[in-house]
Parts: C-alpha cells; sequence; structure tokens
C-alpha cells in the first residue's frame, strides 16, 4: 500500500519509532538512522536474550539501519542528502539541538520542499515546556491518566507498558498518512507535524474534561469502576481466576441480571434504570460478584456467552497466546531471525481486503544496510564509505 514512500527514521526510543514501524508494515521503505557505536538506547531496553533486545527486535521490523554521527558536520550533511530522497522525516529530538545541527524543518524544507517531517517530544514545539525532555511516563502523569488509575486508597498508578508513547504513534501515523494525502492528491507542499506526549493520551481521557467543565466534577480513583456504567468490573470465580464485565448499555446490564437468575432486579427501577442504578454500583458489584465467586471461569463464562452478556477472561501472557480467535486471526507471527533463530512478535493491527500488512524482517545489526542505502541513494563507492567509517562519521 505504501511502496514508494521512503521514511527516514532518526528518533529514538518509542513514539517516533513505532509511527515508523506502522509505515514498514504496510511498504513503505523505513531507513533507521542511528549513531555510530550506540544506536537507538531501544536497543539494550527491556528484556534481553544472548545480548540482544527483544524490544529492538520487534519496533525495528522491517527496516534498514544505518549509521552517521549527526554531532558533526559531515553526518549531518549526509542525512541532508538522504532528506533529498525522501518523503518522511520523523524525529523526537529536542528543537534547538535540530535547529543546531541544521536538521529542523525549515532547514530541509529548503532541500526538500514535499517533505513531511514529524517531530515528537515531551511537550511540543512551543510553550514553556517545550524545549524540556520528557518521557512516556511524564504523559501519563500529566494527562491525568494516573490520577483516575488505581484503588481509590491507593497511589495514582502507572501502566507498566508504554501506553503514552504508544498512543502517540498511533496519532503519528494517522498524522503522516494526511499529510501525504494532502501533498500528493492536492498537490500541497509537505509540513510539520507537532505531536507530544500529553496530548493524545488526554485527549483519550475526554469525560473527565466534560464532567469538569460542565458539573465541576473531579473523578477521583474507583479502581475498576466507571461512572459510566454498572456493572463494571473484575470478579474473582471460584477456581481462583478472574473475568471482566461491561454493562456500558441498559440492554447489557439487564442481560446479567437475567443471566445471574437475579429477574427481580430487572423489574426494580433502582437497577433497571441507568441513572439510578449508577448510584447503586457497589449493589450491582457485590450482587455480581456473590454470583460469580461461586462458579468456575468456565462455569460463569458458558452463562454469560449463552446470555450474550458483555464478559470475558482476564488473560495473563500464556492464555492470550492460547486463544483460538487470536490464533484464528494470526494475531501473531513468527519469523526466523538470523540472531535470535526465531521470534513471536505482534502481526500488524489494522485489516485490510486488499492488502495485507506485513513482518518481512526483525530489527537488524547496527548498520547493517550502510554499504546498500548509501550506495543506492547517495551513489558511494564502497572505499568512499569506508572512508567514513574510519573518520566516525558512520
Amino acid at each position: 500500500m505504501l511502496e514508494g514512500v521512503r521514511v527516514l527514521d532518526l528518533a529514538t526510543l518509542a513514539a517516533a519509532p513505532l509511527a515508523a514501524t506502522y509505515l514498514g508494515e504496510f511498504g513503505a521503505d523505513v531507513i533507521k538512522v542511528e549513531q555510530p557505536g550506540q544506536g537507538d538506547p531501544i536497543r539494550t531496553w527491556g528484556h534481553q536474550r544472548d545480548g540482544i533486545g527483544l524490544m529492538w527486535k520487534s519496533v525495528s521490523r522491517n527496516k534498514r539501519s544505518i549509521t552517521a554521527n549527526l554531532r558533526v558536520a559531515e553526518g549531518q550533511e549526509l542525512v541532508r542528502r538522504l532528506v533529498a530522497h525522501a518523503d518522511v522525516v520523523i524525529v523526537n529530538t529536542r528543537p534547538q539541538t535540530l535547529c543546531k545541527w541544521g536538521l529542523d524543518y525549515e532547514s530541509l524544507r529548503e532541500v526538500n520542499d514535499r517533505i513531511v517531517m514529524l517531530h515528537i517530544t515531551g511537550f511540543g514545539l512551543s510553550g514553556p515546556k517545550s524545549e524540556r525532555p520528557g518521557f512516556g511516563t511524564l504523559g501519563e502523569a500529566m494527562s491525568g491518566f494516573a490520577h483516575i488509575t488505581g484503588e481509590s486508597d491507593g497511589p495514582p498508578t502507572l501502566p507498566p507498558f508504554m501506553l503514552a508513547d504508544g498512543i502517540a504513534s498511533l496519532n503519528a501515523a494517522y498524522a503522516v498518512m494526511m499529510a501525504l494525502y494532502h501533498r500528493d492528491v492536492h498537490g500541497a507542499a509537505g509540513q510539520l507535524i507537532d505531536i507530544n506526549l500529553v496530548d493524545p493520551l488526554a485527549r483519550l481521557l475526554e469525560q473527565t474534561l466534560l464532567g469538569y467543565d460542565q458539573l465541576g466534577i473531579v473523578p477521583q480513583r474507583a479502581g475498576n469502576r466507571w461512572d459510566i456504567s454498572a456493572p463494571r468490573n473484575t470478579y474473582r470465580t471460584s477456581d481462583g481466576r478472574w473475568l471482566a464485565m461491561s454493562g456500558s448499555s441498559p440492554a447489557l446490564a439487564l442481560r446479567v441480571f437475567r443471566a445471574i437468575g437475579r429477574d427481580d432486579l430487572v423489574s426494580d427501577a433502582d437497577f433497571a434504570d441507568p441513572q439510578r442504578r449508577l448510584a447503586r454500583a457497589a449493589e450491582v458489584d457485590a450482587v455480581v460478584a456473590e454470583w460469580v465467586g461461586a462458579h468456575t471461569l468456565s462455569e460463569a463464562m458458558a452463562v454469560f456467552d449463552a446470555a450474550e452478556v458483555a464478559a470475558a477472561p482476564v488473560y495473563d501472557i500464556t492464555q492470550l497466546v492460547a486463544d483460538e480467535q487470536l490464533r484464528h486471526r494470526e494475531v501473531f507471527v513468527r519469523l526466523d531471525d538470523e540472531e535470535l533463530g526465531a521470534m513471536t512478535v505482534q502481526a500488524p493491527v489494522p485489516r485490510f481486503s486488499a492488502n495485507a500488512g506485513r513482518v518481512d524482517s526483525l530489527g537488524p545489526r547496527l548498520g547493517q544496510h550502510n554499504a546498500e542505502v548509501y550506495h543506492e541513494l547517495l551513489g558511494l563507492t564502497a572505499a568512499e564509505i569506508d572512508k567514513l567509517h574510519a573518520a566516525g562519521v558512520l
């Protein structure tokens, strides 16, 4: 789908490189530009096997790796020359640093006015915090997510995965596609896309803003409950497993009551009416928890599935990869890899009727494609590439 689109991924760690990964899954030629000697820090981030970062292998799928020392003039010039052959440049370096290197948007558009530049930062390209370094944890804190996550008597809770980075990367990927559409369909020039790690996650917490703006409500932590539906929680089964349930529509909540043999609640306005039921959410939870607690997970799910109740088991990773629905959809794929032998990763998420996303290769070795890319795009000879290596430029 994106064959012919060339992306220069100059970014590090999670959000910005992930946006490049999504484009590469659908055919874009993604060239990962890394500092010689060290590379992207995500190479050494998280779980390792034989000194090889597992997250790196997945996040950098379908990418070609080259090196360029952006701290020296020769490396900066190489990147500018590459930009002339690119459609998209992805960065997450602080704005003043990019300006110092001559790799800011205004400088690059002089090289290629069709370039689409995605710049992801902690706080955005404007405002009093624009030059501050930022990571996903700060976005999860400042967006309001951590404040409303956790038990009522517990501390604000951060997610044990890169939530803010992931949400930002999804916003970034569709923003790039809109910019390319605007350029290629409407004949416009390229443009700069400004995305940070706070705004995208805050956008998903819209209920908190609306309640505060119109009703003066400042939501507090309430565990797994949510003040727009009941029942909505996790419930422990008699065999020590857990299931999650949502009664987000009036009909679903009433199905729950019928499924657990509490038809009396269906005819009781305090439980049948959605707003009145919310006021008695604790009682609803207690009724559901008592019934679930008297049944095994398989017994409870059999009842709920038959009644078309919105319930699902709470999976750990072993149960996730074994689930028949996910296996049928091939959500996880196993690839050969020259360093690890083989590795299972998540497949591309969007499913198109005519075009399939793919994982052709896992994260490459640092600078693995230097000779290939620099010769292909810039016409450098093997001797010239060797000379740049010796000078510390590559």
